[in-house]
């Protein structure tokens, strides 16, 4: 009888991961970027690598800003400017103010492969390095041999002990000449404490009407004191709502918080109402209508009887 075969390996790839990404390299001579290992598999945010790796890819001079981004990018502006902000705090991206010698400003932006490696912004340029030599180099002939001075002989031991420096733990701390920053004023810990119950109400409401208009605590309470003013104006709940949320755009390119406050800023406040008099006026007192018996006229006066032509007609008729 002939022996079995199988068609099947005798065992697997030594070399190849049985689980996880497998890498299909290929070797690029043009058009890539090299990008570390520590921005690449950065933990956080996936916009924020995303947005290093092209800032990388791009050319020196070409524009970074958050509009320029937003237009390659189909992220908004604010996670646009979140992934710049943390790359700025992680020593990624630097930007500098500088001014032009005709008094404008502008904005320069650097980005590092590695935080805190390269050349000094402010320093000098780099220098270039010279050109390749291809002939044999000459050794340096050393120069003549100097004559080596005696050593000195050692001092006393008192003298030694004299000439040796203080420690800094013994040394006294010298004053600082820069001014310590003022201190800040501390915040209430509950701001919704200090600001107006109805005013939160108007706010946390809005969203009633606009499902995005959802506001954190921390923005309510920002926003409550102009709320409080426009109540304490006269103006109602309702009508605040109705200024605050009609003919907002389709698209919101910031924080409702902002759009809120833009409003209540740039809405001018109803005029207050007049003022109650200081001494109250007495009013003469409205006297009913009564039908005349004789013309059937209605006059006002206290009781029933004629009116005024009818009593002056009949008295110029008994006079008569």
């Amino acid at each position: 009888m002939a022996d079995p075969q199988s068609n099947a390996r005798l065992r697997a790839d030594a070399g190849a991961p049985t689980s996880g990404v497998i890498h299909l390299r290929t070797r690029l001579m043009a058009d890539f970027t090299v990008i570390s290992n520590a921005l690449a598999q950065r933990r956080g945010s996936a916009v924020t690598i995303g947005v290093a790796a092209y800032i990388l890819s791009l050319p020196d001079g070409s524009p970074v800003s958050i509009a320029a981004l937003c237009e390659h990018f189909t992220e908004g502006e604010i996670l646009i400017s979140r992934a710049l902000k943390e790359l700025e705090r992680a020593g990624y991206l630097e930007r500098r103010r500088e001014r032009l010698p005709s008094g404008r400003i502008r904005t320069r932006t650097y980005f590092r492969d590695v935080p805190g490696s390269g050349p000094d912004p402010d320093g000098p340029p780099p220098r270039s390095p010279g050109p390749h030599r291809t002939g044999p180099r000459k050794r340096s002939v050393p120069a003549a041999a100097a004559p080596v001075p005696a050593p000195a002989p050692a001092p006393p031991p008192a003298r030694m002990a004299a000439e040796r420096p203080t420690p800094l733990a013994d040394a006294a701390p010298q004053p600082t000449t820069s001014p310590e920053p003022a201190a800040r004023p501390q915040e209430p810990a509950d701001l919704q404490a200090v600001t107006d119950p109805r005013a939160l109400a108007v706010l946390a409401a809005l969203r009633r009407a606009d499902p995005r208009l959802v506001l954190s605590a921390q923005e309510a309470a920002r926003l409550a004191p102009a709320v409080a003013q426009w109540l304490a104006a006269g103006v109602e709940a309702p009508q605040i709502t109705e200024l605050l949320t009609t003919g907002l755009p389709d698209r919101f390119h910031a924080r409702p918080a902002g759009i809120l406050a833009f409003r209540l800023r740039e809405t001018p406040l109803p005029a207050p109402p007049p003022p109650p008099p200081a001494h109250p006026v007495n009013h003469p007192a409205v006297l009913p209508f009564q039908t005349c018996d004789g013309c059937e006229r209605a006059f006002r006066a206290q009781r029933p009887g004629r009116c005024r032509d009818c009593r002056s007609a009949g008295g110029l008729r008994a006079a008569g």
